[in-house]
């Protein structure tokens, strides 16, 4: 009793380090997985901790529960709207950037390091798959917001490209397990299986489970629960035909973060906190799995791989993978550089670990020393480079409070709270004249802590507490009349977007004649809406596209269509 006490003191002190060193995580631009990484190390049996674990197949099974909770929770998060803009180049980047990121750096492994060549392509599959969930949370503790093209594209890769890695993984492992130097059509029909029965179970199960979660009469707090346990329900129903159940789950949380409304939020900041505790279990898990001391025999090996992985194999096979659609330099580089190796590669190296190959220790501790290399080298400078690259748009700062009404009679409404900065729109606006949206009444002001009485028409204050009951739809509309913009200079909104705004229909010619700029004679009578058509087949907010000294930016998007353009010249 008294070692499993201990385990447990342990264990809990170990989560606490982790949750309070998350906090010092922003100031010095560190991923949070490195942190927690780190100081699963600092546990191990080589640490300060000294806790002997190498049970790989435990670490196997909690590793896989992790990353399904982390891709269900992915796909809650995605809007079905940046889906359809990313979905093709993210499918490209997730099924033949993957091959081509395997292949080119496996090749490389087996050169360089004096391997057979179906040991290298082994190293290829396990360090294939980006783990951009370390990137957006970079991004977003340092207040980032990418373009929808580029952010889209990333966020969809990330929950698309690990069962192509997992697929290769297993099959290279075979491939070594039985002896085999040739490719089989049976490799092809398993492929096709694995992808299509998982994408099928993911789809079916999903939109079986938003329809529990719309009709179903429970107790508010089940309905998160629900939620987690179809989506685990989800991955194993495909896990069990043999098919992708990392497939089927991503997909699961896509059907029903996009088909359910009612306690949607709820469930959100549920599992957002779950897919933390994911997190940090899986990687806490990792670190304490492996040997610092192990790890230093194979860094030479692994710097080298790792290098070639992060500055020739990634953007090869981003720039090949995106030929076919419309992508700057700039968002090609970046989507390059974003090639996080995260948790998925050190749990594929457990593979050849159960398989029992003969030299596991060695593609484990490389492929957990790569992804060292890219949490450390990656990780710090992603922020920095979507700012140079100019591919961050501007964000609206968040609400501080929102909560989902189950009052009979009130369902669709949030209450939702709001404190008001120094730089807030409605400062020293009279109650009577604020100019809320038709869904939103104001209920309360809080200000030092007590209420103001409404009937006295009490003007607006810095730190005043705003409280309204609100449907969804008006929350953006509050956010602009409570909150504004708080951007960095580059990036508040007019600086960005311009200072004129216009309709898509508006013609070439006339703005010509109206801002001093030429316009081509073949294209006097086009509008701006076909201009920005013409260089972008799906625009989307904060693409920009030139004509003489003046420039065109996509301001507003409604149902995937163009409706406001502004102006920006250039002297």
């Amino acid at each position: 009793m008294d070692v499993l006490n201990q385990l447990i003191l342990l264990g809990a002190v170990l989560f606490l380090i982790s949750i309070l060193a998350s906090a010092l995580s922003p100031r010095v631009g560190m991923p949070l997985l490195l942190v927690f990484l780190l100081v699963g190390m600092l546990g191990g049996e080589d640490g300060i901790g000294k806790i002997a674990y190498d049970d790989v197949q435990s670490a196997l099974f909690l590793g896989t529960i992790a990353l399904a909770v982390i891709l269900f929770d992915g796909g809650l998060r995605t809007d079905i709207t940046n889906f359809r803009v990313g979905l093709r180049p993210a499918l490209v980047l997730a099924s033949l950037g993957v091959v081509v990121t395997a292949a080119v750096c496996g090749a490389f492994a087996a050169w360089m390091l004096e391997l057979s060549w179906v040991e290298g392509m082994l190293i290829g599959a396990i360090v294939g798959s980006t783990d951009a969930a370390a990137v957006f949370s970079v991004l977003n503790m340092q207040g980032l917001a990418l373009k929808a093209r580029v952010g889209a594209t990333l966020e969809i890769e990330s929950g698309l490209n690990d069962p192509m890695a997992i697929f290769l993984t297993i099959t290279v492992v075979e491939f070594i397990r039985l002896g085999e130097t040739g490719f089989h059509a049976s490799m092809l029909w398993a492929f096709v299986w694995q992808m299509g029965v998982g994408a099928a179970v993911g789809v079916v199960g999903g939109r079986v489970l938003a329809w529990g979660v719309t009709k179903l009469q429970l107790s508010p707090g089940l309905y998160p629960l629900l939620a987690l346990f179809g989506g685990i329900s989800i991955f194993g129903v495909a896990a069990v035909l043999h098919s992708s159940g990392f497939l089927a789950v991503y997909l699961g949380g896509l059907m029903v973060g996009n088909r359910v409304s009612r306690g949607l939020y709820n469930i959100q900041r549920f599992h957002d906190g779950i897919a933390w505790l994911a997190q940090i279990s899986l990687f806490l898990m990792l670190g304490l799995l492996v040997s610092p001391r192990e790890l230093v025999t194979y860094a030479s090996s692994a710097l080298l791989v790792g290098l070639f992985l992060i500055f020739v194999a990634r953007p090869l096979a981003v720039t090949v993978s995106l030929l076919p659609f419309q992508f700057s330099w700039r968002e090609t580089l970046f989507i390059s550089w974003v090639g996080l190796r995260g948790a998925v590669p050190i749990v594929l190296a457990m593979f050849p670990w159960l398989a029992g190959l003969e030299h596991w220790p060695f593609f484990f501790n490389i492929a957990f020393f790569i992804v060292l290399i890219s949490l450390v080298l990656q990780g710090w400078t992603v922020a920095p480079l979507a700012r140079w690259l100019k591919l961050d748009v501007p964000t609206s700062s968040s609400r501080v409070q929102r909560v989902e009404l189950g009052v009979p009679g009130q369902a669709g409404f949030e209450f939702v709270g709001y404190k008001l900065l120094q730089d807030s729109p409605a400062l020293k606006m009279d109650v009577a004249n604020l100019p809320l949206p038709d869904q939103a009444q104001l209920l309360c002001i809080m200000r030092e802590e007590m209420p103001v009485p409404l009937q006295d028409d009490p003007t607006l204050q810095a730190n005043d507490h705003v409280y309204l009951l609100a449907r969804p739809d008006a929350l953006k509309a509050l956010d602009k009349t409570l909150v504004g913009e708080l951007e960095p200079d580059r990036l508040n909104a007019q600086a960005f977007f311009g200072e004129f705004v216009f309709t898509p229909r508006a013609k070439l010619a006339d703005l010509g004649m109206l801002y001093s700029f030429e316009v081509p004679a073949d294209m006097a009578n086009w509008s701006i809406g076909r201009y920005i058509y013409k260089r972008y087949k799906k625009p989307v907010v904060g693409d920009r596209v030139r004509l003489g000294n003046v420039e065109f930016i996509v301001l507003e998007m409604q149902d995937a269509k163009v409706v406001k353009v502004s102006l920006k010249l250039h002297r």
